[in-house]
């Protein structure tokens, strides 16, 4: 009996071996794919959402926009074509909540600095201050790469709609100024095609590993 299992177990191990290779298989083909949802703004709270977008269901994209960054340099939405990106809103004398999320963005930016397909956008939501050379002093003081991460100032009122009607991601100051907001500790995640793939808490760090996993999944649809 032993010399009969010694004789074919050569050919019983690479049945075992196939068996485990098949049924690996078969399990690949099986789980189901990791994708992400598609925001719309009927799916986020109402207070982040201008009414007018309120009860939107499909098709939300983000609206193109003319900008200028740090540099003076004119951000549009071609600067992020066939780019995916983590976009926020801050602002540069904030000693709340601005300060973690920066310190966060930067963290993105360090661990996607070899990473060409994913960018970075932060919106300031007092243009008034944050002129082009308060934001390049803020960038500077803060370590912002240039090639990686803009920050943007421009139009109150195309700020204002961009946050409540495209990212879907400010509250109204409900003070009855003309686009005055809040901005929240959002990060929101954007896909190529320009629609909101995920929002995180900017001032959690395990939100944070949320965000870069939820990259790592985006980036596979492509």
């Amino acid at each position: 009996m032993l010399q009969f299992f010694a004789k074919y177990k050569p050919l019983a191990i690479v049945l075992g071996i196939l068996s485990v290779i098949i049924i690996f298989s078969f399990y690949t083909l099986l789980k189901p794919k990791e994708t992400l949802p598609i925001f719309q703004p009927d799916m986020v709270n109402a207070e982040l959402v201008d009414t007018t977008v309120q009860f939107v269901r499909k098709y939300h994209k983000i609206a193109d926009f003319e900008l200028l960054n740090q540099n003076g340099e004119t951000i549009t939405q071609d600067t992020y074509k066939d780019k995916i990106y983590v976009a926020d809103f801050f602002f540069t004398t904030c000693l709340t909540i601005c300060p973690i999320m920066t310190g966060h963005m930067l963290e993105i930016q360090e661990r996607l600095k070899n990473d060409p397909e994913v960018l970075l956008l932060s919106h300031t939501v007092i243009p008034a201050a944050d002129s082009v050379p308060q934001l390049k002093k803020y960038a500077l003081e803060k370590g912002v790469n240039d090639e990686k991460w803009n920050l943007v100032t421009g139009d109150k009122k195309q700020i204002y709609d961009l946050a409540r009607k495209s990212y879907i991601a400010t509250k109204d100051d409900g003070d009855g100024g003309p686009y005055d907001m809040i901005h929240t500790e959002n990060f929101i995640l954007v896909d190529k095609e320009k629609r909101i793939r995920g929002f995180y808490d900017g001032t959690n760090a395990e939100s944070i590993e949320d965000l870069m996993k939820d990259i790592k999944i985006l980036k596979a649809e492509y």
